[in-house]
């Protein structure tokens, strides 16, 4: 297990190997498999994820019916041409939104990093094979990459919201999915891990409120933010900006704010908008209808 991003990409410089070779060499030793097995689980992952996106079925709706159907709207706004962002960004943010409400609505899903979190990784990926035509080695090499960051995040700091609030979940995974476009872009492995700074940089303090304690408001849009927050980290990084503190400076100092951050704010459903007015509102409708 890698304790630090530095020390990867040190070891690449050793071995003369890309990153993701490292990352896909050190699962090799964890845990016993061949280099045909440790690709194969990455490949079975990234089949699952655009399986997952495949499946999506607008019609359905969260037991809560907070979530269900967005995904389709925004579909619907993009053949419209109502979306400024573009096709492609818009395309990235149906998709986040699309692997959130399947989530929500219980269907299968690859928790990449975790489950409030998994639409970040396959949106932008899938994405970027679609527009730009990779073939299935490269997406899962940079698979690989993804991995190796979202290892050391786990590592450092937290993956998890009770632990260190939303920026550990879509924090991480934005910085994970940041990480796997520059490698799939022809960043080096230095530009990989600025990335990755850049993307969990701009997400430092998220808090994790969910509306009834449910993984669904504000949890599915935000899945959105992380995703389009990891290509414009990776754009600057492919413009040849540098993020002035490092990869595992950033970590740490996500795991730092995490820790700082009240109970009430850590998956708790105490504060932020779990407790606005509409927030308690849900809450209490839900309890009603036998929730707790």
């Amino acid at each position: 297990m890698f304790q630090s991003v530095e020390g990867m990409l040190q070891l690449g410089e050793e071995k003369g190997l890309p990153l993701w070779r490292v990352v896909m060499e050190d699962d090799m030793i964890d845990r016993s498999v061949t280099e045909e097995e440790s690709f194969e689980m990455m490949t079975q992952m990234y089949q699952a994820m655009k399986e997952a996106d495949e499946g999506y079925d607008k019609d359905l709706q969260s037991s809560s019916r907070l979530v269900g159907g967005d995904g389709a709207k925004m579909e619907q706004a993009i053949g419209e041409g109502k979306v400024s962002s573009g096709t492609f960004i818009g395309k990235v943010m149906a998709r986040a939104i699309k692997m959130g409400e399947s989530n929500a609505c219980m269907k299968r899903i690859v928790a990449a990093p975790t489950a409030g979190s998994c639409g970040v990784i396959p949106a932008v990926l899938i994405s970027m094979e679609e527009k730009d035509g990779y073939s299935q080695q490269k997406m899962i090499e940079a698979l690989f990459v993804s991995a190796g960051i979202g290892e050391v995040i786990s590592e450092r700091a937290s993956i998890s919201g009770a632990q260190g609030g939303c920026q550990a979940e879509i924090g991480a995974a934005s910085a994970m999915a940041a990480a796997a476009v520059t490698y799939l872009k022809g960043g080096s492995s230095r530009q990989i891990a600025d990335a990755a700074a850049l993307a969990l940089k701009s997400l430092l303090g998220l808090v994790c409120d969910p509306v009834a304690g449910l993984v669904e408001v504000p949890c599915v849009k935000r899945n959105v933010i992380g995703a389009v927050n990891a290509i414009t980290s990776s754009d600057m990084v492919i413009a040849g900006i540098e993020s002035r503190i490092p990869a595992d400076e950033v970590i740490d100092a996500m795991g730092e704010v995490g820790s700082l951050l009240p109970c009430s704010l850590r998956e708790t459903s105490q504060a932020g908008l779990a407790t606005t007015p509409t927030g308690l509102e849900v809450t209490e409708r839900m309890t009603g209808n036998g929730f707790d």
